[in-house]
């Protein structure tokens, strides 16, 4: 058993000083317990690779986060989880939501899209890529749902929120619009943008997300606060 004296995770230290107090939390120690047995067992795999699970905090600082996307829980399959939402490592077949994601992207801004699948270049940049569930069985969407992530998850984003510099919440899909669902009161016009659209899966992206354009919108968005725009390209 993990000591109650000892924190669970160890995350990026600008991450590992805001959530310091979310760490020491019961619920986080039962779900680190939870985790280790899950690995330890290896069958079925785990996703992401250990060292992947807090990816999405190690590439993007808190102080540096400009734009938040929400998923859900890790991609299931073989080598595709890397700890970022939507985002496959190189080499590996770009998924489908991921494959309209680019086509929207290519649409808003004339990007062409790119031969592979990895966001690592938006996160390096301020695009937190955090999903609501950090790891998964293999072959199993949401088996690790209700074990204790989606309410870290929870205190991450209101982190995010209580912050004083400006950022854009990107909410694709129902399941992230839910979850962030007090961030229209939250979210005054002057401060933070929220911006929300159907999922890119191939089930709904014709139902909203073509055409929502939220990839220009965040760039004017950033430059009106005085901020970098994002590099899109890949």
């Amino acid at each position: 058993m993990i000591s109650s004296t000892v924190l669970p995770f160890t995350l990026e230290p600008s991450w590992q000083a805001v959530l310091q107090d979310e760490l020491a939390k019961p619920y986080l120690l039962e779900l680190a317990t939870f985790i280790e047995k899950e690995y330890a067992k290896g069958i079925p795999p785990i996703y992401p690779p250990r060292e992947h699970i807090f990816n999405a905090f190690l590439q993007t600082p808190f102080h540096q986060v400009k734009v938040l996307v929400i998923g859900q829980d890790p991609y299931h399959g073989a080598g595709q989880a890397h700890g970022l939402s939507f985002s496959v490592p190189e080499g590996i077949r770009q998924p489908p939501s991921l494959v309209n994601i680019f086509k929207e992207l290519q649409s808003d801004l004339n990007i062409v899209p790119p031969t592979h699948g990895s966001l690592l270049k938006w996160a390096k940049q301020g695009v937190m890529l955090l999903n609501a569930t950090l790891t998964v069985s293999q072959g199993e969407p949401m088996s690790h749902h209700g074990r204790g992530w989606e309410k870290f998850t929870d205190a991450v984003v209101q982190k995010l929120v209580n912050r004083e510099n400006p950022l854009a919440f990107v909410l694709w899909g129902k399941s992230a619009q839910d979850k962030c669902r007090f961030l229209r009161e939250a979210c005054t016009p002057t401060r933070h943008l929220v911006l929300t659209a159907a999922h890119p899966s191939p089930f709904s992206a014709h139902h909203g997300f073509f055409g929502c354009r939220h990839f220009s919108k965040i760039n004017e968005f950033l430059i009106k606060n005085g901020e970098t725009p994002i590099d899109w390209a890949l």
